[in-house]
Order: C-alpha cells, then structure tokens, then sequence
C-alpha cells in the first residue's frame, strides 16, 4: 500500500468496481491514528460506534480528520435509527454499515436513511458533507446520493436465508460477513468454524448473484486467500486495539526475550 490512493470520495465507485482496498476498524476516540493510517496508506476505516464509546462529537473529528488524511470514513452505527445514520452522512461519513440485518423490510430502510432521492434523508445544506454550502443544494443531493456507501452486515444465522434478498434490495452496496458473531452464536461447537466457513461461502454466492460486493474481515495470510477466492475485494484488517495490542506484545517479546 501507498500513500498516493485515490481520493476518498471514490470508495463507493471502487467498491463496485470491486477494487482492492483495506480498511480497518476504529474504536479509539482520537484522531491521530485516523491520520497515521492515511499517511501509511489504507483506503478506508470504520469508526466503529457499535462496539466502542464513540459520541456524535468525536465521529464527527474523526470523519473530518479522515477527509483531510484522504482515507475513507464509514460509521458503523451501533443503533440503527435515521437520526443516527443521517448524523454520520451530515458530518460527511462516506458510508454507513449496520450491524445484524436480518430482514429485506430492514435493508430497506437503512438503503431510504442513505438517499435523497427515493429515499427518506433529510436535507441540510450547511454541512461538511455539502462543502459548507459551496455545493448547491441539488448538486449535494445527487453528489452524495452517487458517493454515499450502504452497507448491510450479515451476522445472524437467520439472515443466512435472506442474504440474497437483502443484496437485491436497491440501495445496498455490499454485504459485510461479520463473521464473530456468527462464531460466537455457536458456543463452544468444536465445529464452529467449518460452520461460519460454509455460512460466509453461502453468503458470498447469494452476493455474487446479486451482483454484490462482498466484504470481509481476514484474519491471516491464509484467511485472506479464502476471502479472495470467495470474491471478496474490500478487506478489514484488526482494529486500532489490535494494532496497538499486536506491536506492543511484539515488542515486549523483542526486548524481554
């Protein structure tokens, strides 16, 4: 990876294009890991809302220093509710990805939160989103309607049979395998992992029909394989945690060994 990647604002023409970009999760409320891993080079993060305490206030420093460091910012929200996905958008999120989508009723819904245009996002022409006003009002609206990523995460075993469905539905961009939820809905199966394989192989086959990114989260070099030969294009790797956590035991053995 290089620092010279396109502009951000392409990642949803990349996405589709099924472009090879790495991302990682965010759950660290600060902005300077934003702006590390844009000066390394990564395409896209995730400022993980979800799982990690992450307020309005601090998403929007870290949407805004992504955009300067030139590296996508998605929200993964941690309550789906228009008012939560139209924040991120305002503040000038690149996309949004939502936790467990079980049902083609609920992808379409966040698909309305995401657009303008037959959908049900409400309009400000104020914001970072619309260059502060620099952008009139119609050209923000069919700008980010065209840039803006929706995101569905399949990671409940009941989504499983509707994954087809909800890769169908206009306005989903791509399905993202979360893969640890759907390991840890198995206890301690010993077969657990052969199970999520063939979960996230079934899932794969649904998006491809679909005519659908698939996005996954590797967790090695052999892992990574798979992903790819399922046809998985977009990656996220770890998480700032895991980073901090990997180098510091890295170095720890380095200099205590």
């Amino acid at each position: 990876m290089t620092n010279q990647h396109p502009h951000f604002s392409s990642f949803r023409d990349r996405l589709l294009a099924r472009d090879r970009m790495l991302g990682t999760f965010l759950k660290l409320p600060t902005t300077q890991v934003v702006e590390i891993l844009g000066a390394v080079g990564y395409d896209f993060v995730v400022i993980d809302q979800e799982h990690a305490p992450l307020d309005r206030a601090i998403t929007d420093m870290m949407i805004f220093a992504a955009r300067a460091s030139n590296i996508a910012p998605i929200v993964r929200v941690g309550d789906f509710s228009d008012a939560n996905i139209l924040s991120a958008l305002d503040c000038g999120a690149s996309g949004i990805m939502v936790p467990h989508v079980t049902t083609v009723e609920k992808a379409q819904a966040i698909a309305r939160a995401c657009r303008y245009r037959g959908g049900s996002r409400g309009f400000a022409g104020l914001t970072r989103a619309s260059g502060w006003g620099v952008v009139g009002g119609v050209q923000h609206m069919a700008m980010q309607d065209r840039q803006v990523t929706c995101i569905a995460m399949i990671e409940d075993a009941e989504a499983v049979e509707h994954a087809g469905d909800i890769a169908r539905v206009d306005g989903i961009d791509a399905l993202f395998v979360g893969r640890g939820d759907l390991t840890a809905s198995f206890g301690d199966d010993p077969d657990a992992g052969a199970k999520v394989a063939e979960i996230t192989t079934t899932v794969a086959a649904a998006a491809r029909e679909a005519g659908v990114p698939l996005m996954l989260l590797p967790n090695g070099k052999a892992d990574l394989a798979f992903a790819r030969e399922l046809g998985a294009s977009a990656m996220l790797v770890s998480s700032d945690h895991g980073f901090i956590r990997s180098a510091a035991s890295a170095a720890l053995k380095d200099y205590c060994d």
